[in-house]
């Protein structure tokens, strides 16, 4: 299969991996870039999977406060050394994270930190929506399986898509990252409040409004 030269450029961007070994990806994942960087993450041969095992446990913790106090991140994120973790793109890297918090309302940052109760319970009323959408048992599982992926998109950090660049998502800009810096880039934890959170009150796209403070 023919491998675009502009993907191979793409794919060394974001992984940081060898010429070779990302042409060999791309050809593999069928010119699919979000899997031949899997691939090469699987095989060791990203810069990201190599520098997965260091120690990072400088950093910052960056806060976000959005416009007119409405809602408030801490977010801590690791990196290898004290020097890279005041470095004006790392810095810059916190902030986007925070205000992604701010914006999606993540709830966990990675998939294994959803408890397995609130999965079970989540997989039965997905299981209970598609067999009262008629559809036949035998399939029902494999639904429930697509949409659980759905639900990691949407209250998992890293699995969400990037609110300033929808065409990535935040393990995709994580990656990128840690390529580009040269070390390990770990995001640890976050608390996110809301004001009135849990009181009744009116909805708003907080994601629109964020937006428009950034593009100000």
């Amino acid at each position: 299969m023919a491998v675009d030269a502009k993907a191979v450029k793409e794919l060394r961007e974001r992984t940081g991996a060898g010429m070779l070994d990302c042409k060999k990806a791309l050809e593999e994942a069928n010119n699919d870039i979000t899997r031949a960087a899997e691939l090469l993450r699987e095989k060791g041969l990203s810069a990201a999977a190599s520098k997965a095992g260091r120690i990072a446990t400088e950093g910052t913790v960056e806060s976000y406060i959005h416009a007119g106090g409405r809602i408030g991140v801490l977010v801590e994120i690791n990196c290898e050394t004290d020097f890279v973790g005041k470095t004006d793109q790392f810095k810059e890297f916190a902030r986007d994270i925070a205000m992604q918090i701010a914006a999606a309302n993540p709830l966990y940052v990675r998939r294994e930190e959803v408890p397995t109760d609130a999965l079970e319970k989540e997989k039965e009323i997905l299981k209970a929506q598609a067999l009262n959408e008629g559809k036949p048992e035998k399939i029902v599982e494999k639904m429930v399986e697509g949409r659980i992926s759905k639900y990691y998109e949407e209250f998992c950090l890293l699995e969400q898509t990037f609110v300033k660049n929808p065409d990535k998502t935040i393990s995709q800009l994580l990656n990128e990252k840690i390529s580009t810096i040269g070390e390990n880039i770990s995001i640890r934890r976050f608390v996110r409040y809301e004001l009135g959170e849990g009181l009744e009150k009116k909805v708003d796209n907080f994601v629109e409004e964020v937006m428009a403070q950034v593009n100000q």
